[in-house]
């Protein structure tokens, strides 16, 4: 199933091709005498799906070790940076009954974690489409000094409490229904497309038992969209 997957095979069948036509090979691959497509659908069915995940993150490990870095696109900051983020896939209801989404519809919902500097995924999750994005960030396992960058879908201030316990930062789209008390403000490098740079607490007695920490607000102006953009940061 391994040698289908990384060699793009599309059915059993044809994986079943591929494999015939090295039959002087098959006892040493552990095939023995002779090999079918019921074989490798009795296989495929019975095999636990973690030997393929533990599988994909060795794989994806050494590959973060041979990386280079893109030479386009470099990065000042010294610790790791990663973007996390979630796109829901549409699946057919009849056969994955199991991903129940909508009434006529299944689907899941795959989380992701991006190596912004080896453009090499480190991390995947799949949930039920039906669950929130933000319940992907009780999956990530944090490192101390990395920076974890996400959009507004996952805002959660209890869960961005648990990235600073582990010495981490982030970085995310604001919400524009915020309750905010501002503490101070830094002079704006407007050359750079930045509006206004702020210290804020979060107002409100939930909201701040949820994330007591000063965050840092930075409204910056993309030329590309035309539009104005609100982030949040940990300091």
């Amino acid at each position: 199933m391994m040698f289908g997957q990384l060699s793009g095979r599309d059915s059993l069948r044809d994986l079943l091709v591929c494999i015939s036509g090295n039959q002087s090979k098959h006892y040493h691959l552990g095939f023995g005498k002779s090999i079918s497509r019921c074989n490798l659908a009795e296989a495929n069915e019975r095999s636990d799906s973690r030997i393929f995940e533990l599988f994909a993150y060795e794989m994806i490990a050494e590959a973060r070790k041979c990386c280079i870095a893109d030479s386009d696109f470099s990065l000042s900051i010294k610790g790791n940076v990663y973007a996390f983020d979630s796109t829901v896939i549409d699946m057919c209801l009849n056969v994955f009954w199991w991903g129940t989404f909508r009434r006529a519809k299944a689907a899941v919902n795959l989380h992701t974690l991006f190596d912004v500097k080896t453009s090499i995924p480190v991390f995947v999750h799949v949930i039920p489409a039906i669950v929130h994005d933000v319940n992907g960030l009780d999956h990530l396992a944090y490192g101390a000094g990395g920076y974890y960058i996400m959009d507004r879908g996952h805002v959660d201030f209890a869960r961005f409490h648990v990235i600073d316990q582990h010495h981490a930062f982030f970085v995310t789209r604001a919400k524009n229904n915020s309750q905010l008390t501002r503490i101070s403000s830094a002079k704006p490098d407007k050359a750079k497309g930045i509006m206004c740079d702020q210290h804020v607490i979060l107002k409100g007695h939930y909201s701040y038992q949820s994330y007591p920490k000063v965050l840092r607000r930075i409204k910056f102006f993309d030329a590309e969209q035309i539009e104005p953009l609100c982030f949040y940061q940990t300091i």
